[in-house]
């Protein structure tokens, strides 16, 4: 097998003085003409347009959702490549009113491509759109260059990135996911050795024998990950068996959600500037201002046509999203895009079934916007903003989510304990809030919030 017929991955290519691989990038901007209905002729353009655009604005259109430009997507894939570990050589972005079938890109772009990548010795060729397995195997013929596109230059973030067992076989599982329709095709060159009688077998006999190699492959994958679903269920249980709510932090990736992780619980996981660097789950206790503990559970970060393989693949680490009590939604305050990423976060928890979680909202990074912006900043019910790396509004992002989990609500309360009831006592200190405290003789009279859990404990010494 040649080097065009690997799984689709990020294998190294030439040796650089730097180590890092020579990319050259390739964005599109499908701009298809819509067909004018006859009755609309006759109507301005700008009309139509106004006309559609209203249109989409409705609440409830599947397409309202907000869309990148092609310039936003493709500096997006620029950082991709570069959390991949590659050096982007140069990049081109193609306007055309719809794709070509057999090139994505059509002929003449795809000279201009096979020409400037040459001339800036790119050992792979990137493209910001998902390509058929014709379309690779087309544009690897005429191109001087290996061919990948977005999703497996996602898949191979992923796989770089991924620590633990659990997460190499969910990547694992994604990537033969992807290269299961791929395989038609793939070497075929080696295995059809002739046009006569005779020479018909061994090229289908190799696809099926490499079919059902992938088909084994992926059913022991996902009996070793259905295991590990119900190991995760049991704990769950047993979890859920004490009243302790859990919160997930979600939302695009490079948000900030690992570094407000560390901030909030202090469990020092990498926090890094680099897309994708949170695979494995992490669930720490942090404590709220009434005392109460929750568990705080970091996921992995979102990201616009995020592959449905990986989706699929990651569901048992994001089952925690399902079942948490309350979702963080975190944004880059900073980010134009905040609007058009939160919408990409929206399509993901509505593929989980998680979209109707309790949820605030995060605007993280404040610290990074102009001062007069950052003290204009307002935050209201369900909106809090921070800086998880300058521990800026978090005490308030904290009292917010104390106010939003209906888990084991705080109940204001009197209390007549007597002070021989020590361990009591320190208990109620430990896991309540005193709001005011008496002496008398042998009792300590108190005004506190409560825990409904530990009020339980304390129902004989309430005083009505």
């Amino acid at each position: 097998m040649n080097h065009r017929e690997r799984a689709p991955a990020f294998p190294p290519g030439p040796a650089r003085e730097d180590g890092r691989e020579r990319v050259f990038l390739v964005g599109l901007d499908f701009r298809a003409r819509a067909r004018i209905r006859p009755a609309e002729e006759g109507i301005p353009q700008a009309a139509r347009q106004a006309r559609e655009a209203a249109a989409s604005a409705k609440p409830g259109n599947r397409h309202s959702r907000l869309l990148p430009s092609a310039q936003e997507s493709l500096a997006e894939l620029r950082e991709l490549a570069v959390s991949a570990g590659a050096r982007v050589a140069g990049e081109l972005l193609q306007k055309r009113d719809r794709p070509d079938p057999a090139t994505l890109a059509g002929p003449g772009k795809v000279e201009e491509i096979s020409a400037a990548a040459a001339s800036v010795d790119a050992g792979l060729v990137i493209f910001d759109h998902e390509l058929s397995p014709s379309q690779q195997r087309n544009l690897e013929r005429l191109l001087p260059a290996r061919v990948i596109d977005r999703t497996q230059l996602i898949l191979d973030i992923f796989a770089r990135h991924a620590r633990t067992r659990e997460g190499q076989l969910q990547v694992e599982l994604a990537q033969l996911e992807y290269l299961l329709p791929r395989l038609a095709g793939r070497g075929r060159e080696m295995s059809q050795l002739g046009g006569g009688i005779g020479t018909r077998g061994p090229g289908e006999t190799q696809l099926e024998t490499d079919r059902r190699k992938l088909y084994r492959r992926i059913r022991h994958i996902k009996g070793q990950l259905e295991e590990v679903r119900c190991v995760r269920a049991q704990q769950r249980q047993r979890r859920e068996s004490v009243p302790i709510a859990t919160v997930a932090l979600v939302g695009y990736t490079n948000a900030g959600k690992s570094t407000l992780f560390n901030a909030l619980t202090g469990a020092g996981v990498l926090a890094s500037d680099r897309m994708f660097a949170t695979l494995d789950p992490t669930l720490r206790t942090a404590t709220l201002p009434s005392k109460r503990k929750i568990l705080l559970s970091d996921t992995v970060g979102f990201i616009r046509q995020l592959p449905h393989t990986l989706v699929s693949a990651f569901r048992a680490t994001l089952e925690e999203v399902q079942r948490a009590a309350l979702l963080l939604q975190v944004a880059d305050a900073t980010s134009p895009l905040a609007a058009e990423q939160d919408e990409q976060v929206e399509v993901v928890l509505r593929e989980l079934a998680a979209d109707d979680r309790p949820r605030i909202r995060v605007y993280n990074k404040i610290d990074l916007l102009p001062p007069l912006q950052r003290e204009s900043l307002r935050d209201a019910p369900g909106v809090v903003h921070i800086s998880a790396a300058k521990d800026l509004g978090l005490s308030a992002l904290l009292e917010a989510i104390d106010r939003t989990l209906a888990e084991d609500p705080i109940m204001p309360v009197r209390l007549r304990i007597p002070q021989e009831e020590g361990k009591l006592l320190a208990r109620l200190e430990a896991g309540a809030r005193i709001v005011r405290r008496r002496y008398r003789e042998s009792l300590v009279e108190l005004e506190a919030e409560v825990p409904q859990s530990l009020l339980r404990r304390l129902q004989r010494f309430v005083v009505e």
